[in-house]
């Protein structure tokens, strides 16, 4: 007998902070079970070449590959125009909704010949849950960020009418609390999260960043089942949570990283790997910090100052990525022509024989390195993965997205970091000198609980992912869930 054959299919954030999860997960899937096979809908922005060198080094990747995982670049659209969006969500959010014929047309085509047993949206692509309801087909959300943002994004709905009546907008555009001792209760979150730590699209209620988090919040529970890229060990409470009548079913199927890295796609990836290997080879094991503020994240020059002083004043040896900020681009951050003229006079040459001052790192290939003794991290998720995977740990500087409420869960609850800020964000006071050499001090010669915590998330980060571990067991169920249902379809045919 023939086996039967189901193909799903994806479509992601055109951000690579997204991309890459998504891509993963397809081949984890597909490599689970034979007879899946996977297509990931590629949306192109012309603004971001790093992330179209990316997604067409994919294309290249599997037609000289035996993968089953393939992909179709979609035709592009014209983005939204400035008076139609006030923040970077909400051009993400316009811009994604304008592919729908193309997903729609692209997905029907593909049902002509196969069997399509699934459509996965992400965060941000919940528009596209209208073309699986028209094409009838089962549709699912990956989710690359925690359980506990999973859970403060089906909770927020219910929280807008605190905000509503307990903050007031202040002069920095955030709301503030009307009194201090505000803080909020999320389910998914054991202890009660202060104010300060929630996205900057959800402190800018008057911008319609606000209302775009709503609406995709909103759209999740209309989803056959929640796939989180985390896992059972990491995040007890949160999943827990989440189990509750009238949710979606949620499958924690991490960690789902890219453990080849981007030296296969960035245009400096080799060169700048070997270079930068090269040199950590030579320093002794758990020497050095890290400092890697992700693929987006990028600082203004008075405080990369703050951050050579309050290096050279520590005395660690360090590996520092600077990025140059793409200066209102929709772009990302890019490399700096002259790093020394952003930094105070001297510093490369003072810290020559104990530091490194470069530009884009592999960030995982470093991770993995044993000469890695902290980092200090913007605290996107998929960096708190690699970092737990390769059993670092970490010092909290979130800058963006939902990343202050990863630090607080990091800090907080898991007890796998330490605190340098837990609510730095774009227009945040300066991070002193001062106050980065001491969570350096905490991060390297301190806290040897939170490093032993590190080291048991590391083993359990790993026994998830094998068979018969909490994430495999999770996978499996999943792939019933998808098969059993289209089974059933045949059924009553």
């Amino acid at each position: 007998m023939a086996m039967d054959k189901y193909e799903v299919v994806f479509i992601s954030t055109p951000l690579i902070g997204n991309l890459v999860p998504t891509v993963e997960f397809a081949h984890h899937l597909t490599r689970h079970d034979p007879r899946f096979s996977a297509t990931i809908l590629i949306i192109t922005v012309h603004e971001r070449p790093i992330v179209n060198l990316y997604t067409q080094s994919l294309a290249t990747a599997a037609s000289h590959s035996q993968s089953h995982v393939n992909f179709i670049h979609l035709p592009t659209v014209q983005p939204p125009t400035p008076d139609q969006y006030q923040s970077s969500l909400g051009y993400t959010s316009l811009f994604i909704d304008k592919h729908k014929p193309h997903v729609k047309h692209a997905i029907s085509t593909l049902a002509s010949t196969t069997s399509v047993a699934a459509f996965f949206v992400d965060m941000f692509t919940t528009s596209m849950i209208d073309v699986a309801q028209d094409l009838g087909i089962p549709c699912y959300l990956f989710f690359a960020s925690p359980a506990s943002f999973l859970g403060f994004m089906l909770h927020l709905p219910a929280l807008a009418t605190q905000l509503a009546a307990d903050f007031v907008d202040s002069h920095s555009g955030l709301i503030a609390p009307k009194d201090s001792a505000i803080e909020l209760i999320v389910p998914t979150f054991s202890k009660s999260l202060p104010p300060s730590v929630l996205p900057s699209s959800v402190l800018k209620r008057n911008k319609d960043g606000y209302f775009w988090y709503l609406e995709h919040a909103r759209r999740y529970t209309e989803t056959m089942g929640i796939v989180v890229n985390t896992f059972l060990e990491l995040e007890p409470h949160a999943i827990e949570s989440l189990s509750i009548s009238g949710l979606p079913p949620v499958y924690p199927v991490g960690p789902i990283l890219d453990h080849a890295g981007a030296s296969q796609w960035h245009p400096d990836g080799a060169q700048l790997h070997d270079s930068i290997m090269e040199w950590l080879d030579q320093q002794p094991p758990s020497s050095v910090v890290f400092l890697c503020f992700g693929s987006m994240g990028s600082l203004e020059g008075p405080q990369l100052r703050e951050i050579a002083i309050g290096l050279e004043r520590s005395g660690y040896r360090f590996l520092w990525s600077i990025r140059e900020p793409p200066e209102g681009k929709l772009d990302l951050p890019g490399e700096y022509t002259n790093v020394e003229a952003v930094l105070p006079a001297g510093f490369l040459d003072r810290t020559a024989g104990l530091g490194l001052a470069c530009g884009w790192v592999q960030q995982v290939r470093v991770l993995s390195h044993q000469a890695i003794g902290g980092f200090v991290s913007h605290c996107g998720w998929n960096s708190i993965l690699e970092s737990v995977w390769y059993g670092v740990p970490i010092a909290t500087w979130p800058v963006y997205a939902e990343q202050q409420m990863n630090a607080f869960e990091l800090v907080k609850e898991l007890g796998l970091g330490v605190e340098i800020r837990l609510d730095y964000r774009e227009g945040s006071d300066l991070v002193v000198a001062e106050e980065l050499e001491r969570g350096l001090r905490r991060l390297m010669d301190g806290e040897d609980e939170v490093k032993a915590k590190v080291r048991e998330m590391k083993s359990k980060s790993r026994m998830a992912l094998m068979e018969n571990g909490s994430s495999c067991k999770s996978l499996a169920s999943l792939i019933q869930e998808i098969s059993g249902r289209i089974q059933g379809l045949k059924k009553d045919c």
